[in-house]
């Protein structure tokens, strides 16, 4: 009696399984030209297009006795035909793991696939988000070619299944990677230090170097020691350089840098 509870107990969690979507495991049992015929353990084997099991190289990726996963697509007919799909079965994989990172807002990782009006498509898995314009990196980007064709990191800032909206944000990973690389720099830094930096802008009064997550002050009485009108007479923008701090004010975070202390005053041999 209890054994026969059990039976029935078994075969009605099985049906609740048995809905549309629903993710199932079954054995490849023949791979042919333009099908993969997959056994579920259904009152029949099924047929899934080959081209679903295609890896990037188009080569079917599967062979007989490897075990996949499929979704269903329809149920059972009055002839025991069952429909099932690997390509839905990816895209419900992928929705969860978006929704796990959602919840947990970790990183996800994909790639630029396109632009649209106000940013861009990301291919993540089988799901396309929507990255803002705004939100691409730290800094407005006119040119995302250094982008593309690059496996980028992502953080999932609002996700919707039912409507299939996910966006996502670059810059909320690259605030993070700063914020890791300006808490080290702060740990270590010291005046008189000599540190390698990126001019960021130039100003009348001087220029800002990008030291890695923190930016300091390269004031223009100290980027020479001749006089300097403007710092676009020495410096420009991206220019790599070294500099010494100068001063640091722990507090505050700021630090004043000088360019022209890495050298000897050329007027000291002049006062002796």
């Amino acid at each position: 009696m209890s054994e026969s509870f059990a039976e029935l107990l078994e075969e009605s969690f099985k049906k609740s399984q048995m809905n549309p979507g629903a993710v199932i495991e079954a054995e490849v049992v023949d791979v042919n030209g333009d099908f993969v015929v997959v056994n579920a353990g259904l009152k029949s084997e099924s047929e899934i297009p080959a081209v679903q099991f295609r890896d990037s190289e188009g080569n079917v990726s599967v062979t007989v006795g490897d075990r996949v996963e499929v979704a269903i697509e329809t149920v059972e007919d009055g002839f025991g035909n069952t429909r099932l799909s690997r390509e839905r079965a990816r895209r419900v994989k992928s929705w969860e793991v978006l929704e796990q990172s959602f919840e947990a807002q970790s990183i996800v990782t994909g790639f630029l696939t396109g632009k649209v009006k106000g940013g861009f498509t990301v291919s993540i898995d089988e799901v396309r988000a929507f990255l803002p314009g705004s939100l691409v990196d730290v800094r407005p980007v006119t040119d995302t070619n250094f982008l593309e064709n690059k496996e980028l990191e992502f953080k999932v800032i609002k996700l919707d299944r039912a409507r299939n909206n996910v966006v996502v944000s670059r810059r909320a990973v690259v605030e993070k990677e700063m914020e890791a690389e300006r808490a080290q720099l702060l740990e270590n830094l010291e005046e008189g230090q000599i540190i390698n930096g990126v001019v960021k802008n130039l100003t009348d009064y001087g220029a800002f170097v990008n030291l890695g997550g923190l930016d300091g002050l390269l004031h223009i009485t100290d980027i020479a020691w001749k006089r300097v009108k403007h710092p676009s007479e020495v410096l420009s923008v991206g220019q790599e350089l070294d500099v010494r701090v100068l001063k640091f004010d722990r507090e505050r975070n700021r630090v004043s840098l000088g360019l022209k202390q890495l050298g000897e005053d050329p007027w000291s041999d002049i006062a002796r």
